[in-house]
């Protein structure tokens, strides 16, 4: 990855065969049978119609084969053995059926001849009988992702096999059904870099990178990632990919208003907080989806564990609201409650329960009666016929002493406020006796009567005489006009009236989700999804492939000791317990994805039939297994990964692997990815110095430059992950690098090489100015530095610059390229006028333009 590329592209196939994705070859078979072959395109297709609903069309329900055969209004549906005098088959082929514009493919239409030629088998007796809905086969409970989890045998290894951990064995045991084996490691500058990279999003410094080069014991690299997983930055890094499933944002969205949420900030760094602190992550789960029912009551001042609890409730509080700014209406509310369950859904599922907010899950075993069943847990906290709106759900932190300084000071305050007003009564008067003093009497006695006559009192031939007499009209708005001297007397105190309201300790709030004592109503059923239409009550469970076959686990809660319902408390629970196969799975995927730079599952918020099937499900399984077993454990789970060969090989490719593996889907060696869009910003702001490495706090202000780019405000300093992110206004050096805007939550990025991002590297405003940060940087360095056979001021400078921006030293033909250069632009930009930006020389913009360079080289973008 060396070299001065401006921008060059990386393209990595990403295609994966069916023998590695674990596609079923069921279209393949002999003879498809019923329940493994056909119903599934049933109920993709034909279901919804006639089998989901009591009332099914042209009385026709496909559910089983002796129905079909049965048929409705038309006649049977099917004839066992008869393929053209089957009707079901003659509609489907003529694409009368389904309806719309979505119709049967031709290979699942040639697979329903072969099952209906082959006399419409079944795998086993259908039953006597059958409820309401679609259902669930045993087939879709054998699907992978709701087996339970199965703790795999570790294959033997060799001394040669380059194996260290239980991950490495179980990998080469796959490698080797293709005639592969793991990749070396990668070398130790390349390893600090991609650790601290993983772990931090921060680049290392060149002292720790000869640190490390230097260590030659054999636990050198364990002791690095110990190191790393110790530092306050790798919940930074962390809590960064969390927020993206979260759905983290800084507004409410929905509305044009987008109003700000001025203290989603605190959900933040509750996440970087907890990522540190190492907190198992089935007790993560339960203080995001429950903190408020472990909170407990206020009593007295909100104590600090009461308050992280209730912070950690922001997550579900993320989802965009404009039930504040004008959608608070019921399509409004209940749009943020399916929003609420989709991020729940996504993140901690792996399914997409949204699917099934209208009818059954059309490829899935999500029923309908799932989706609400789960939003049945939720509805106390959001029920939409008793909304809070955004502002009405603020915590106030405010502590009594907080009132009483409050009150003490307000007290101040109003004697202030007492004393101007009497001031300025006087004020009033004097000028108005000096406005009355212009008139003879009679005259000026009547108007002293109708200008101290009440307004409600005053008579007809009162009003007309002050209408005619409009100087007497005097208030404190226009006071300045008759007295200027008295108008800066009453300014003057107004200035200290505010002074002394400024010290009150000022109200601060949590942005959290508290369920009402006392209220746990259920939620019902929408007809195809519509508020308008409710029927039924659902009883909150979990759905129903998740429970044993034949029942439901039903989420009762049991109430709870601070008169909420305990749902979520319960289901929060569940999601970590030995009976849920799929949060465990999910979790874990993420943090390999994090880490070796591709998901097992590609499709992270999708395990369904939809998504994508796991490239190496007995790793997946075991990492799964070993975060449940040892405590949820997140930092030992990212070690157990990071030790691994798998994580350290080189990412150099060989002939053999592109020609059996060109996709790595089996991992045979590192991939190398770009760097994402916050590492991008900060590993800039570290090589020019100008990194703010604070934690936690309000985000950074952004603000629209001149040409109509969304930046950071005042050139800040501050890591990307502090940014205000607004979801009208993303910053646009973000975006343009697949930071993601949330219009519900991002399950996951993407990695695009599109012309945006190199317009941005070359003619972007951060990017330059950083780049003469380095150039100045570079010379103030220089003096410390011999480069590589030349001992000039520009050659010492490049030297430092490599340092700074590489963490390494510059190749003696890297330094005669990068002087030459340097050299030339010298020359360039002097004979040049108004080339060279005022205040600059042209040798220093000469290295600002190679530090430009730098900035936007493939070495600097990306990681091996």
């Amino acid at each position: 990855m060396r070299g001065l590329s401006f921008f060059a592209a990386l393209v990595i196939a990403v295609s994966v065969g069916p023998e590695l994705a674990g596609a079923p070859s069921d279209a393949l078979a002999a003879e498809p049978a019923f329940e493994r072959d056909i119903r599934p395109i049933l109920r993709e297709h034909c279901l919804d119609c006639h089998g989901a609903r009591a009332e099914k069309k042209s009385g026709l329900d496909l559910r089983l084969v002796r129905l079909m055969v049965r048929g409705g209004e038309r006649g049977p549906a099917i004839a066992p053995g008869d393929a053209r005098a089957s009707l079901l088959l003659r509609r489907v082929r003529a694409g009368e059926m389904p309806p719309g514009d979505t119709k049967v493919p031709a290979e699942q239409i040639a697979r329903i001849e072969r099952w209906i030629a082959a006399g419409a088998p079944t795998l086993r007796p259908e039953p006597e009988t059958i409820g309401q809905g679609v259902g669930i086969t045993p087939e879709e409970r054998a699907f992978w992702s709701f087996r339970p989890i199965e703790r795999p045998s570790i294959p033997r290894t060799g001394p040669d096999d380059h194996a260290r951990t239980p991950v490495d064995a179980l990998l080469l045991d796959r490698l080797r059904e293709r005639g592969l084996a793991l990749s070396p490691d990668a070398d130790r500058r390349t390893l600090i870099a991609r650790l601290s990279l993983d772990f931090l999003g921060l680049p290392p410094s060149r002292d720790e990178i000869e640190e490390f080069v230097r260590d030659e014991s054999p636990d050198a690299f364990e002791r690095l990632v110990d190191r790393l997983l110790a530092s306050p930055h790798f919940g930074e890094r962390w809590a960064r990919h969390w927020l993206d499933v979260a759905g983290y944002a800084d507004s409410e969205g929905a509305t044009n208003a987008d109003a700000r949420r001025a203290w989603a900030w605190r959900y933040r760094d509750w996440v970087i907080d907890a990522f540190n602190q190492s907190m198992p992550l089935d007790r993560f789960l339960i203080e995001q989806l429950a903190g408020d029912e472990l909170a407990g009551q206020r009593d007295g001042d909100w104590t600090e564990t009461q308050i992280d609890l209730l912070t950690a409730t922001g997550f579900l509080r993320m989802a965009a609201d404009g039930t504040g700014s004008g959608e608070n209406t019921p399509e409004g509310r209940n749009k943020v409650v399916a929003d609420t369950l989709k991020i729940v859904g996504s993140s901690l599922l792996g399914v997409s329960l949204a699917c099934a907010q209208c009818h059954d899950h059309r490829y899935d075993p999500i029923l309908q009666t799932d989706y609400y069943a789960v939003r049945s847990i939720f509805e106390p906290a959001l029920d939409w016929q008793r909304w809070q709106a955004p502002g009405a759900r603020l915590v106030s932190l405010r502590t009594r002493a907080d009132r009483e300084r409050a009150e003490e000071i307000e007290a101040r305050a109003a004697k202030l406020v007492a004393e101007r007003r009497a001031k300025q009564d006087v004020f009033i008067a004097a000028a108005l006796e000096k406005e009355l003093a212009k008139y003879e009497e009679p005259l000026r006695d009547e108007l002293r009567r109708a200008r101290e006559t009440p307004d409600a009192q005053r008579s007809e031939e009162q009003k007309s005489l002050l209408a005619a007499h409009p100087n007497l009209n005097i208030t404190p708005g226009v006071l300045y006009q008759y007295d200027q001297k008295a108008a800066d007397e009453l300014k003057a105190m107004d200035a200290r009236i505010a002074e002394v309201r400024a010290t009150k300790p000022p109200e601060e709030f949590v942005r959290a989700l508290v369920e009402p004592r006392d209220h746990a109503p259920r939620a019902r059923l929408f007809h195809r999804g519509d508020h308008r239409q409710p029927q039924g009550e659902v009883a909150p469970a979990v759905p129903v492939v998740l429970a044993p076959e034949g029942a439901v686990r039903e989420i009762t809660g049991g109430g709870s000791a601070v008169g909420t319902s305990g749902r979520r408390l319960a289901f929060a629970r569940w999601l970590g317990s030995g009976d849920n196969p799929l949060t465990a799975r999910v979790l874990a995927n993420r943090v390999w994805l994090h880490l070796l730079g591709r998901a097992m599952v590609e499709t992270p918020g999708d395990f369904g039939t939809l998504g994508a099937r796991p490239t190496h499900p007995r790793v997946l399984d075991f990492l799964a297994d070993a975060l449940r077993s040892e405590g949820w454990d997140h930092k030992r789970l990212v070690r157990l990964i990071a030790v691994s060969t798998a994580y350290r090989q080189s990412s150099r490719a060989h002939e053999r692997g592109l020609e059996l593996d060109p996709a790595n889907a089996l991992m045979w060696r590192r991939a190398v990815r770009r760097l994402d869009a916050e590492e991008l910003r900060d590993r800039v702001l570290a090589a020019s110095g100008r990194l703010d490495v604070r934690m936690g706090g309000p985000p950074v202000a952004i603000k629209e430059d001149e040409t109509g780019q969304v930046v950071v405000a005042d050139g800040s300093g501050r890591r990307s992950v502090y940014v205000e992110a607004r979801r009208s206004q993303p910053v646009a050096l973000l975006t343009a690098f697949d930071a993601p805007v949330m219009e519900t939550n991002c399950e996951r990025r993407p990695s695009s090489t599109v012309a945006t991002q190199s317009l941005m590297l070359l003619n972007g405003a951060f990017v330059i100015e950083q780049a003469a940060h380095l150039a100045e940087r570079s010379r103030r360095e220089a003096s410390t530095l011999v480069a590589p056979g030349e001992e000039s001021a520009i050659a010492n400078a490049v030297a430092a610059a490599w340092r700074l921006a590489y963490g390494r030293d510059v190749t003696t033909d890297e330094l005669r390229v990068a002087v030459d250069f340097v050299e030339g632009q010298v020359e360039e930009l002097s004979r040049e006028p108004g080339a060279v930006p005022e205040g600059r020389s042209a040798a220093e913009q000469a290295l600002t333009n190679l530090c430009h360079v730098l900035l936007i080289s493939n070495e600097f973008l990306y990681v091996d």
